[in-house]
């Protein structure tokens, strides 16, 4: 079903937001617009006017010197419009560059800082990936707009100079040449406007394709691929869309083409009616040769000028509906509240205390609840454990805590507060956390540590390694914390173990000191003795503050003052480890089957036995 959807900015609103982008970024930009503009039309209007100028007079027979003046002061005038032409040409990229970078940077804080349920809706991602294809290279309608209405006004100023030589030609043929001009513009924008009602047809191809490649090129997918033969599947399944998109693209074409028949088709009524009427004035009215040269050139430049001017306003058009779509983003709603949320200071001797209340929550579009109807204080001060079964909601329930999602019911409490009133930023600095994803950037240790690129605590860095038990790893680096890490940007990065890698991320919650601790399964992919060490660690580190310890394995939770055993999306069992073992429950169970898997852990649960 075709997409009716409108652009919700027109071409004039978003050249106007462009120039008020270019105005604060670089202003030249809008100056060396007009210039070429002025220059390019200025050499077309010499050109023209030369021959029938000096065969005028030549009818005239004017003196042979003043014939050679002319002829010099034309080809002095061009000799300078062509210089000022190229020297404009050949500086204006930089400004249109900066202006481009300015709207990536506007995408990128707007992808930073945009609420975390935005980056889990596929409307936000498709919108997303549309306004960073506007800003991708120099032919994008973030820059090429500008040579667009260069072009416009270069049009423009030919059209109206050419029109004033040919004002004492028939009013009725200049009635053709504006009706023409007026629908094929018209016809040509609806046309035009397809492939933006059809955008996200588009993008579902495009993405496919982008993530094919982007898996069948990626290192850490190259074992599985020569392992289980994919490269075949990869190339098959690339071509299939590949097809897709062909056949789409093909009848966007077939769509398109029409306006290139009826500007023909117009085109082709302007010329013929207009060489029909200067061949009638020459033969009855005895038209000069010089004037005959001179109209019949600006007729045909006439046209020219005026599908000058339809095509750049058809391509204006087409930039227009791509810059709307990047402004329909960068204004993307927001369901958190940033900086007209109420502030909130971080305080690390100030209690803080997390109640969740009737708490439920459903992602966009699924059918039943991830969590339902929870209940639960975390105490100021408390280790809390959330364990359980993959699948069975513990990541949501810290989301929930942490204020990455709103609840879909019930409220999150801090200190008796509803956190929806903070400045959700504020509410995130109260956490350290360290989640099963996290991210190891491609920078150096120090940076990794910080979080940040100047006014580094280099101090405190090696303290917070030093408790991590990272220092002498760190001194062992080819250059200490100022290594790099990972090999993708810096040839001399290094690749850290996993075990370090926990460790350095334990490194960096320290360095953030949030009064909240918040570890969601980050250790996931080492043995289990690895992981209760990692948490013994991180426990020690945050003595007397409230901290959060995610896991799927039982044994690694053990030294927290309560746990919590969900199940189904909701809190099934509560208490100690000896209490829950006591109740003989499915922790108890679960941990059992465990435990004969863990020998550590085993041997412990032998001795509660």
């Amino acid at each position: 079903m075709e997409k009716t959807k409108k652009p919700k900015y027109n071409m004039w609103q978003n050249t106007a937001y462009m120039i008020k982008t270019a105005w604060t970024t670089h202003k030249p930009v809008i100056f060396l617009v007009v210039g070429l503009a002025v220059t390019g039309a200025g050499k077309t209007i010499a050109e023209l006017l030369i021959a029938p100028s000096i065969l005028a007079k030549i009818e005239l027979s004017v003196p042979l010197n003043e014939l050679i003046m002319s002829i010099l002061l034309f080809t002095g005038i061009l000799l300078l419009l062509s210089a000022l032409y190229a020297y404009i040409d050949e500086n204006k990229q930089f400004g249109r560059i900066d202006t481009r970078k300015t709207l990536i940077r506007r995408i990128a804080s707007k992808i930073a800082g945009t609420s975390f349920p935005n980056i889990l809706d596929t409307s936000f991602i498709a919108a997303q990936k549309q306004s960073q294809e506007s800003c991708g290279n120099n032919s994008c309608a973030s820059e090429a707009i500008w040579k667009t209405w260069t072009d416009i006004l270069t049009n423009v100023l030919g059209f109206a100079v050419y029109l004033m030589l040919l004002s004492g030609l028939n009013i009725w043929l200049i009635a053709l040449v504006i009706t023409t001009t007026a629908i094929s513009y018209f016809s040509g924008k609806r046309i035009n406007e397809w492939e933006y009602r059809h955008r996200e047809e588009k993008a579902e191809f495009v993405d496919k394709l982008s993530y094919i490649y982007d898996v069948a090129t990626k290192r850490e997918y190259a074992k599985d691929i020569r392992m289980f033969g994919l490269k075949a599947w990869f190339e098959e399944l690339y071509d299939a869309t590949m097809r897709l998109y062909q056949a789409f693209a093909a009848k966007r074409e077939s769509v398109y083409i029409w306006t290139n028949i009826i500007d023909l088709v117009l085109t082709v009524l302007r010329n013929g009616v207009a060489y029909a009427y200067l061949i009638w004035l020459t033969i009855e009215n005895g038209l000069p040769v010089s004037k005959f040269l001179l109209y019949f050139t600006a007729m045909s430049g006439f046209t020219q000028w005026v599908s000058g001017i339809l095509n750049s306003f058809s391509q204006l058009h087409k930039q227009s509906l791509e810059l709307s779509t990047l402004r329909e983003f960068l204004e993307w709603p927001e369901p958190f509240k940033f900086n007209e949320g109420k502030p909130l200071k971080k305080a690390l001797d100030k209690p803080y205390e997390i109640r969740l209340e009737n708490v439920s929550y459903r992602y966009p579009e699924a059918k039943e609840n991830t969590l339902s109807h929870v209940e639960l204080t975390v105490k100021a001060g408390e280790k809390l454990a959330i364990v359980g079964l993959n699948g069975a909601g513990k990541t949501t329930l810290v989301k929930l805590i942490c204020g990455f999602l709103d609840p879909t019911e019930g409220r999150v409490l801090l200190n008796g507060e509803d956190i929806r009133q903070y400045n959700r930023k504020d509410y995130y600095a109260l956490f350290s956390a360290v989640f099963q994803d996290f991210s190891v950037l491609e920078v150096s240790v120090k940076e990794n540590v910080a979080q940040r690129v100047d006014d580094i605590d280099i101090e405190r860095v090696w303290r917070c390694l030093d408790e991590a038990g990272l220092t002498e790893t760190v001194k062992a680096l080819p250059k200490g914390i100022d290594t790099p890490i990972g090999r993708l940007v810096y040839e001399d990065g290094v690749e850290l173990s996993g075990g370090q890698t926990q460790r350095l991320m334990l490194a960096r919650a320290l360095y953030k000191n949030g009064p909240i601790l918040t570890l969601d399964e980050p250790t996931a992919a080492l043995d289990p003795i690895a992981e209760n060490d990692i948490y013994q660690k991180y426990s020690q580190m945050t003595n007397g503050r409230t901290s959060i310890f995610i896991s799927h394995r039982l044994a690694s939770t053990r030294f927290c003052d309560r746990i919590l055993f969900i199940k189904g999306g909701n809190i099934a069992e509560e208490g100690s480890h000896e209490q829950l073992l006591k109740l003989g429950g499915e922790y108890a169970r679960l941990f059992e089957v465990q435990s004969k898997y863990y020998q550590e852990g085993g041997n412990e649960h032998g001795k509660h036995e």
